[in-house]
């Protein structure tokens, strides 16, 4: 065996271990799916990212006691019948080693209509898709805890998913509250 061989297997064995891991993720939905699935198919998005000043994200993470990692946020405002019927939200959270992307649908009065996950790349954890566990979210406001093992109840074998995903809806909520939420 020559010096080049053993090269290669050093360099070819970690990008095998990474493939093995990277084929693990999984798009459940579109985000055009979501919508519809979310808000039904006579609603109507008209997209409205947020983009977060500095001082802004600071009343955020105040008022949630979670981070802001992103200052810009994908938002659509969402009408039925020419009437505001609330928000759709693109977030993304970190669950053991790679990103969730996952949805979440605001009443117009700031409440968690559903949430949906969209992307999901973890080996582990992937129950969190579970109808059930998400259901926990729906009519929760930055009045409720909104916190992992208070409210929310966790999933064994996926608690780092669920923690990060509850924590996300935590600070979409004080994002409501902070910045979208009509006097």
């Amino acid at each position: 065996m020559s010096a080049h061989d053993d090269w290669v297997r050093f360099i070819a064995a970690p990008v095998a271990v990474f493939a093995a891991v990277s084929a693990h993720a999984t798009q459940y939905i579109a985000v055009e799916q979501a919508q519809k699935l979310m808000f039904g198919p006579g609603a109507q998005f008209v997209r409205r990212d947020l983009k977060l000043e500095k001082d802004t994200a600071r009343d955020i993470e105040k008022a949630s006691g979670i981070k802001v990692r992103l200052l810009d946020v994908p938002l659509w405002e969402v009408s039925e019948n020419g009437k505001p019927a609330g928000y759709f939200v693109v977030d993304e959270v970190v669950g053991k080693h790679e990103f969730i992307t996952y949805a979440v649908a605001l009443e117009a009065d700031g409440k968690v209509r559903q949430i949906e996950i969209l992307d999901y790349r973890e080996t582990y954890g992937y129950q969190i898709r579970n109808p059930q566990w998400r259901a926990q979210f729906v009519g929760k406001t930055l009045a409720d805890p909104v916190k992992l093992e208070t409210d929310i109840q966790n999933i064994s074998g996926a608690t780092l998913s669920c923690r990060h995903v509850t924590e996300g809806v935590k600070r979409i909520l004080a994002t409501y509250e902070r910045v979208l939420r009509k006097s």
